[in-house]
């Protein structure tokens, strides 16, 4: 009983230290948003990251033989199609559209899909009164959104089509979570996972950049060509590479519904990052939104550790 619940909280600060080098990430990516656009930037780091990926799957791939069900592929298109492409290119166009602050802290939604979607596939119990917390987390994504004001029911608002992009993204992240925590149930390990999520998102992207049209247009002095590629490593290979490979190994000793309470550290880092280095400060409103939704998080938590106990 000791050893299970050590390895539990081992596991579960992996995941926090993974899910806080994410909060690094727009240092790296607002800055490359400048250079490239969404599908591109996506598009790289995945070319780079498959510098680690195809040596790891190489070596591992003798675990996969048995494995490979229609259950276990879908699982793996869903986390990197879904999670690893689809959702950060939503992730990376909502910075070129909105508030980063608000686009972070919408991030706090990701935890709900994830313990809905851990209950239908994983059966993992939800929290007692799990109905009511979503109508009070409702209402913190209101007041996250719109703040204190009524809301200016225009979709055009440049605003709202960044927070939809956002709550899409979160979506994706919430499911990966779940469909990881599958893939790792399955026997397969965590470095393996890894690769093929960053390896089988590269047809998908490819397609998406090409449809995308866009032009390349990376010009400059020596000096600001050396930045970018510095930026593009350590985007990359830290808040990409690094992140998930701790990710996965917390996940592996951690249930999908405190892992996904556990990447809380992600918006909470970010919103510090960009309060920070790019001045940007929240309103009465978001910060009261976001209030409510991490009450809402804990009590659940709460209401699970003395389910467990």
């Amino acid at each position: 009983m000791v050893s299970a619940r050590s390895g539990g909280i081992s596991g579960v600060w992996y995941v926090a230290l993974g899910a806080t080098l994410w909060g690094l990430d727009p240092l790296f990516r607002i800055l490359l948003l400048k250079s490239f656009s969404s599908a591109q930037i996506v598009f790289i780091e995945h070319l780079l990251l498959a510098c680690y990926a195809v040596p790891i799957l190489v070596k591992y791939r003798k675990t996969l033989i048995g494995k490979l069900s229609l259950g276990v592929i879908g699982a793996l298109l869903f986390i990197s199609w879904g999670g690893s492409a689809i959702a950060t290119i939503l992730f990376t166009a909502a910075f070129s559209h909105g508030n980063a602050n608000a686009i972070l802290l919408l991030q706090k939604l990701q935890p709900l899909f994830a313990i809905i979607l851990a209950r239908v596939m994983l059966k993992e119990t939800l929290p007692s009164k799990f109905f009511a917390y979503i109508a009070v987390a409702l209402l913190g994504t209101y007041l996250l959104t719109f703040g204190f004001s009524s809301p200016e029911m225009g979709l055009k608002d440049l605003g709202t089509i960044s927070c939809l992009f956002s709550i899409l993204a979160a979506g994706l992240w919430g499911g990966s979570t779940v469909m990881g925590k599958y893939l790792l149930q399955k026997k397969l390990d965590f470095p393996i996972v890894t690769s093929l999520r960053f390896l089988l998102a590269i047809p998908l992207l490819t397609v998406v950049l090409v449809a995308s049209g866009d032009a390349w247009h990376v010009t400059g002095t020596s000096g600001g060509l050396i930045l970018i590629a510095v930026n593009l490593l350590f985007q990359a290979f830290f808040p990409g590479l690094l992140s998930m490979l701790l990710y996965y190994k917390g996940l592996t000793s951690t249930k999908a519904f405190f892992a996904t309470l556990a990447e809380l550290a992600f918006p909470a880092v970010g919103v510090c990052v960009n309060w920070l280095v790019f001045g940007q400060k929240l309103t009465v409103g978001q910060l009261a939104g976001f209030i409510v939704i991490w009450l809402t998080l804990w009590v659940m938590s709460r209401n699970q550790s003395k389910t467990a106990a």
